[in-house]
């Protein structure tokens, strides 16, 4: 048994308890909230390039379907568990819930390295993956989407898959039928299957940046609740004088999440001063002993730079200009002590833990990535009065428009890329609001708990619609 799978999975579940025990809940209730309602898991075949045939392990899980279909992505990584899809199927069903949409939460996982594969190959395995899940997914069953290492066109190749699976038992059907002639199948519809679909092939605009922009939309909710009573070191630092609009940012990842992230906070008015990714991350400043005294990224230069150098090092980009002077590599872990007024892991999980929580200065904490504090570290932040958004809550932006996706393909309508960021805002809003009055009456201690509070809202909505 994978430890680190299997950390995550209890961690997941005891979450779920905590809550279930916040609410009074028999056991029974809380062992449905904790057990998966079905584990699907599977070995198949697939033709390499060189004629060879190769087993590969798969799995879907399908843990809570109360509010609405199972929803969550598929991950193709060579370190897959079933511990680890069962963790993930779990924090779906919480984020659905926190998000407000009508879904459930499953995963999927996939044991495989694509980098070792050819296109051909990869497109084979997407494909037989999708064979092997046809019969337990659909737009009202179990809808899946992208995750570690999957993309839009390999949801593009499954979606193929099932329409294909779907022909072939219509087909079935009416040769066993006296009907005068075979019904027909709508592609549209069965489209609705997978989220996170090239636009083409009836995915939606506005999804590549939905993750970071719902996390930007967040935040901004965050400081509206806030107002006067924004932290301490926020509320006095000198670049906080005039509002939210001269916080500084540090982002760790810049990545899809990371880089829209910090793309969109900077449109919107905020300091960006540092971003990084895997090999390290980068600051500017006059001063670079008084890191204080940071200065703005240009985030579109900087992501310019890196395509350009394959590295974020020497990507100095500020005011119009890049220059490789004027600025300073830091690590990762570097990144997450800056004296900024928000830190934003957007990278790995556990990156805050217990070797350097007492060296983070942000007293606001955006977890773009999935669990990037761990419960001891959270624990601590949070009696410090950190203020810190939850993965459940502060990521959820994508699922709330791969749900956009799935209503504009049952509904056979397209919309605006405009059309979808204002339904984006106002979801994540209303979402936020929600959180934001439980944790208000539920708080005990000096910090604000949103994260139990998310959870608390997440399965008492799915405890109602049992009840």
């Amino acid at each position: 048994m994978d430890s680190q799978g299997q950390k995550m999975l209890e961690t997941a579940q005891s979450i779920v308890r905590k809550a279930a025990a916040d609410l009074n809940l028999d056991t029974e209730t809380v062992k449905r909230l904790v057990e998966p309602e079905a584990i699907h898991e599977f070995n198949f075949p697939v033709t390499m390039d060189d004629g060879s045939v190769r087993m590969f392990k798969g799995w879907r899980i399908q843990h809570n379907r109360v509010l609405g279909p199972y929803k969550g992505g598929i991950r193709f990584h060579p370190d897959t568990v079933r511990e680890e899809v069962q963790a993930l199927a779990t924090l779906m069903t919480i984020k659905c819930a926190v998000a407000g949409l009508p879904y459930g939460g499953g995963k999927g996982g996939v044991v495989v390295d694509p980098k070792q594969l050819s296109t051909k190959e990869l497109e084979r395995v997407s494909r037989a993956y999708a064979r092997q899940i046809a019969a337990i997914v659909g737009p009202y069953t179990d809808v899946p989407a992208p995750d570690v290492n999957t993309n839009p066109t390999i949801m593009s190749w499954m979606v193929d898959e099932i329409i294909k699976a779907n022909q072939d038992r219509l087909k079935r059907l009416y040769a066993s039928s006296d009907a005068a002639q075979p019904p027909r199948l709508n592609p549209n519809y069965f489209r609705a299957t997978f989220t996170g679909k090239p636009v083409e092939k009836g995915g939606t605009l506005g999804r590549t940046e939905a993750t970071g922009r719902g996390g930007v939309i967040i935040l901004q909710a965050l400081l509206k609740k806030l107002g006067s009573n924004l932290p301490n070191r926020v509320r006095t630092s000198s670049a906080a004088r005039s509002a939210e609009h001269a916080l500084t940012v540090a982002v760790q990842g810049f990545g899809n999440v990371g880089y829209y992230f910090a793309k969109i906070a900077q449109s919107a008015g905020f300091k960006v001063v540092a971003v990084s990714d895997s090999k390290g991350g980068i600051i500017k400043n006059s001063e670079l002993a008084d890191r204080r005294d940071l200065s703005a990224l240009d985030i579109n230069l900087v992501y310019q730079c890196k395509k350009e150098r394959g590295s974020l090092a020497g990507c100095y980009c500020a005011g119009g200009v890049c220059d490789t002077r004027g600025g300073q590599i830091i690590s990762n872990a570097e990144l997450l002590e800056l004296p900024v007024d928000v830190l934003v892991p957007a990278a790995l999980e556990n990156v805050i833990n217990e070797d350097n929580m007492k060296k983070i200065k942000a007293k606001i904490i955006v977890e773009m990535a999935n669990g990037p504090i761990t419960e001891e570290a959270y624990d601590y932040l949070t009696k410090k009065g950190v203020i810190i958004i939850p993965d459940v809550l502060a990521n959820s932006g994508g699922v709330t428009v791969s749900y956009l996706e799935w209503y504009q393909n049952i509904q056979n309508v397209s919309w605006t890329e405009e059309k979808v960021n204002k339904k984006l805002e106002q979801m994540m809003i209303a979402a936020f609001t929600k959180i934001w009055q439980k944790a208000a009456r539920m708080k005990q201690s000096p910090g604000l708990d949103l994260k139990q509070a998310a959870f608390v809202v997440a399965v008492e909505r799915i405890v109602d619609v049992v009840e």
